[in-house]
């Protein structure tokens, strides 16, 4: 059935994130500061993994930079981060708000950003294979009880992020599915992986990165790679000059910026 896959891996992050909140109530803070520190390093070897994986670097680091300027104008962090302290107020207990924000959006872009969430969302729709899903919600399952146990009540509500993300994809699988080729799931992957790097970098409080509003990127990473894809004589000087216009059109928007301030 349509939409199975999507609805298992929603509630395997809603139990896992249960009984993470569950045990993380018996567990003293520096043992939980110590497995969000192990955690994080995870993470940040899981998107070097993905990142590594991609063949198309420029276009990865061009559709980043574009898709950056893109979320920034949006604000699509904020809104995210909106959405969290709503769902807080509605369901944390009063004074957690601002943690259950967090554990929202972290959780929500670690599930969401990859290529087996699009392209298991996709096989679901058009054939109804939801094997790719049944496997990543196994693995996000195990995931939510280590992140509830310490980000608190806001893990689980990450699966309705997951719900409503994938179960988009998998209604829209008949119409996108013919544009995720091979080479586009891998370069979206790359990026994502760029943007999971990120995230364990703001989990282990390196530094604080605002990666939601690098989601765009992995749209315009997408649809750069599509059209490699479907013009394969592109040559070099071809990408080369294409970077070039983008690094002028980002030098142009730095100095308009500085200008401003």
């Amino acid at each position: 059935m349509m939409g199975t896959g999507t609805v298992v891996n929603a509630v395997a992050i809603a139990a896992g994130g249960a009984l993470g909140l569950l045990a993380g109530r018996g567990i003293k803070v520096r043992y939980q500061e110590t497995v969000i520190h192990g955690l994080s390093l995870c993470v940040m070897v899981l998107g070097l993994k993905m990142a590594l994986a991609g063949q198309h670097t420029l276009f990865v680091i061009s559709g980043l930079v574009l898709g950056i300027l893109v979320g920034e104008a949006l604000n699509i962090e904020g809104k995210l981060e909106q959405v969290g302290l709503y769902l807080g107020k509605r369901f944390s207990q009063k004074g957690e708000t601002g943690a259950f924000a967090k554990g929202f959006l972290t959780t929500s872009l670690i599930y969401c950003v990859g290529a087996m969430a699009i392209v298991g969302s996709i096989q679901d729709g058009l054939n109804g294979d939801a094997s790719t899903l049944y496997t990543k919600a196994m693995i996000d399952g195990l995931s939510a009880i280590m992140y509830g146990a310490n980000m608190g009540a806001g893990v689980m509500a990450s699966a309705l992020s997951v719900f409503f993300y994938q179960g988009t994809l998998t209604l829209l699988s008949s119409f996108i599915g013919p544009f995720v080729t091979d080479a586009v799931a891998q370069e979206i992957s790359a990026a994502g992986g760029i943007l999971i790097f990120g995230i364990g970098l703001t989990m282990s409080k390196i530094i604080a990165m605002r990666v939601g509003n690098m989601i765009p990127g992995l749209f315009i990473v997408a649809v750069m790679t599509y059209f490699l894809d479907r013009n394969e004589d592109l040559s070099i000087s071809s990408l080369r000059s294409i970077m070039d216009g983008y690094i002028g059109v980002i030098a142009q928007l730095v100095r308009a910026h500085r200008s401003h301030r």
